[in-house]
């Protein structure tokens, strides 16, 4: 029996698209890798350039395509939608891709259902349910980017502090991918060991993670290689169904009180989709803080409905 080959669509050739792109393709994680932009031109000079390293790589084969390529994917990324500009917060971009992301999802409907769509445009939370709304597909197919990339700043950071690899330091960033997120200081540790960390420094590694992608546009434009990682390492998890826990944006029901909302949490994540959303403890104080970021995505969701 032939086993049929993976397949991950790429919607949005930008910045991010190209680098996701790049870096599926470096780590192997897919038989076939197809781009799709608004500016096709674009998308064939990315998958021309990618192309010409295949020498060096092997393996997968990569084109710039159409949506009917959607069809055969079992994912599709979505990074395409207006750029997020020096100075403007990620909630300004959401009118703008609202109308945008109307179109796409018009699109992608008509020649898949099964696939899992994974959201990385901005404002990722309210851009997701935006997505699952639209399309009615089952909600743990319909994946936002969440707060992985933000709950990695944190732990760089954090590691970056104590002289510890990131990798063995454990912390969560939960809430919006964005002004109001929060950190889980109650729950961050190394190796299980609390962390000693003074308030003070605290205080300076959250605002650093939280403010990250405003700095890095000030000063180059755009945020995509960390993106770009964090979005490979999701579709790892779904490809090898590794039951990983990422926090990636779902729909909430009945979490710490919160309904009817995306947001970022832990979630186990395999090739159904979000499998579980992990009912994690926190201080009465963080509750409050997640609480309040739902409401400020309501407020945002509901400006659209």
């Amino acid at each position: 029996m032939i086993k049929k080959k993976t397949r991950i669509v790429i919607i949005g050739a930008g910045a991010v698209g190209s680098t996701t792109a790049y870096t599926l393709l470096l780590r192997n994680r897919v038989d076939e890798l197809v781009l799709i932009d608004a500016n096709h031109k674009k998308a064939v000079g990315d998958a021309l350039d990618m192309n010409h390293g295949m020498p060096f790589l092997g393996g997968a084969k990569l084109w710039a395509g159409t949506y009917e390529d959607c069809r055969e994917a079992d994912i599709i990324v979505i990074t395409a939608g207006a750029a997020q500009r020096d100075g403007e917060t990620r909630v300004d971009l959401l009118k703008r891709n609202v109308a945008i992301f109307d179109s796409i999802m018009t699109e992608v409907m008509k020649y898949n259902s099964h696939g899992i769509l994974l959201i990385a445009s901005n404002p990722v939370d309210v851009m997701t349910y935006f997505s699952w709304r639209k399309s009615e597909w089952p909600v743990k197919r319909i994946i936002g980017s969440g707060t992985l990339l933000d709950s990695a700043r944190f732990r760089y950071l954090i590691g970056d502090k104590l002289d510890i690899d990131p990798r063995s330091v454990h912390g969560h960033i939960v809430g919006e991918h964005g002004d109001s997120e929060l950190p889980l200081w109650s729950l961050a540790n190394v190796a299980g060991a609390e962390l000693q960390i003074s308030e003070e420094d605290k205080e300076e590694i959250f605002t650093n993670t939280r403010d990250a992608a405003y700095q890095i546009i000030s000063a180059k434009g755009a945020t995509f290689y960390a993106i770009a990682l964090a979005l490979d390492r999701i579709c790892t998890a779904i490809l090898r169904d590794e039951g990983a826990v990422l926090n990636v944006s779902t729909l909430l029901t009945d979490y710490h009180g919160i309904s009817d909302v995306f947001m970022g949490v832990p979630c186990i994540v395999d090739h159904h989709g979000v499998r579980e959303v992990l009912n994690i403890q926190m201080t009465e104080e963080e509750e409050v803080l997640l609480q309040r970021s739902a409401n400020k995505l309501k407020s945002l969701i509901e400006s659209i409905s």
